[in-house]
């Protein structure tokens, strides 16, 4: 039987760690125009969620979804990297 490991990505929100395409560092991405226009078209398109209200850092891309995390990338590595859950 195959366990499913979610990844918190903070403020209650929390990714099946299957669905996970990428993990991005805004700064070092948003500067692009292909990322601009990868978060436009996701909030056009009603699939780019906040989870967070404070200066994000991070966005995470899923299968179905773009999320925008506070966490830093290196703590949401360090989380899959123990199993997903809350550090």
């Amino acid at each position: 039987m195959n366990k499913t490991i979610y990844l918190h990505i903070g403020n209650n929100y929390s990714v099946d760690v299957r669905e996970i395409i990428g993990i991005f560092d805004m700064d070092n991405t948003t500067v692009t125009s292909c990322t601009k226009k990868l978060l436009d078209k996701a909030e056009k398109e009603k699939r780019l969620f906040l989870a967070t209200y404070e200066l994000p850092k991070t966005f995470v891309i899923t299968k179905k979804r773009v999320y925008i995390s506070q966490l830093a990338a290196s703590t949401l590595k360090k989380r899959l990297e123990k199993g997903g859950g809350y550090n």
